[in-house]
């Protein structure tokens, strides 16, 4: 899709040159990929510019076929079993406070990355004991016991996101299912541990005003404390085409829906991402709790 085809809120941040090319030779020197490159994030040159990303662990290939998402499909490669060290010695490094994990979805391993997911998170509480660590992960295939593996290894953040109302997931999400995402949410905010529960969903796929306030509620009936809501933005022509661009006020008549139905935080805007800002997001949690 051609940039003079965004409506004008969406231009010119789409349209930024991209900053911080030093990171990103730093990271692809280490071979450690990021969540923002292979998504094409539209907020890659911000927060590039301020050296903060998403790590994406367990390599860089899914198993799944989301027509959303142009991470690269196929059949993943052996796991790395030096990257959780190399992970947390790349954050050190960077003199990060705040990081965020995440992975393509592995159907090919027994527990679905839950336990490579734990090693990093402790092994990156182990080096820098003062880091705040949120994890964005997959569904495990529903597997409650692979969950519980993460929830205990210490994290700051669960974030699992629903990505689009019910309708959709068959044409949006073939391979995941929504009650599923519901109870991984639930299962986590019923953690002993405390920490918040977090979702996020796009917007401009054909969902309709009143499908959006029943996922709201969904998600706030599993415990859901934070949400995020973005535009879908085309990726590349092999993605689904956007149906619809909202406009920035509908953005804060979803995000005042969510406070009415009980969130804690809710982040809303077009170029709104489920990491973009992680940090403030927790912050701003803390603050209204």
């Amino acid at each position: 899709m051609e940039t003079n085809e965004f409506p004008d809120w969406l231009k010119s941040k789409l349209t930024r040159k991209k900053q911080a090319e030093s990171l990103k030779n730093i990271l692809k020197s280490k071979n450690l990929h990021t969540v923002c490159e292979e998504a094409k994030c539209p907020n890659i040159g911000e927060c590039f510019s301020k050296r903060t990303a998403t790590f994406l662990i367990l390599g860089n290939i899914c198993t799944r076929n989301c027509t959303f998402c142009s991470i690269k499909k196929g059949v993943p490669d052996e796991l790395d079993k030096s990257e959780p060290v190399r992970v947390a010695r790349q954050i050190k490094q960077m003199k990060l406070k705040y990081v965020v994990l995440t992975s393509p979805s592995r159907d090919d391993l027994d527990d679905g990355g839950a336990t490579f997911f734990a090693s990093t998170v402790k092994k990156i509480k182990e080096i820098i004991f003062s880091a705040g660590v949120e994890v964005l992960i997959p569904d495990f295939k529903g597997d409650m016991s692979a969950l519980k593996a993460v929830l205990s290894s210490g994290i700051d953040v669960l974030n699992h996101n629903i990505e689009t109302v019910k309708r959709l997931y068959p044409q949006v999400r073939p391979q995941a299912d929504y009650d599923r995402t519901l109870r991984i949410l639930k299962e986590s905010s019923s953690s002993s541990t405390g920490f918040p529960v977090k979702s996020g969903f796009m917007v401009g796929l054909g969902e309709k005003k009143e499908e959006i306030k029943e996922l709201l509620e969904d998600l706030r009936s599993a415990g859901c404390n934070i949400i995020t809501v973005g535009q879908y933005l085309r990726p590349t022509l092999r993605q689904l085409p956007v149906v619809r661009y909202l406009h920035p006020e509908e953005f804060k008549e979803i995000e005042n829906l969510a406070y009415g139905i009980g969130f804690d935080c809710v982040v809303s805007g077009p170029l709104v991402r489920s990491s973009y800002k992680a940090e403030e997001v927790l912050l701003s949690f803390k603050k209204n709790i």
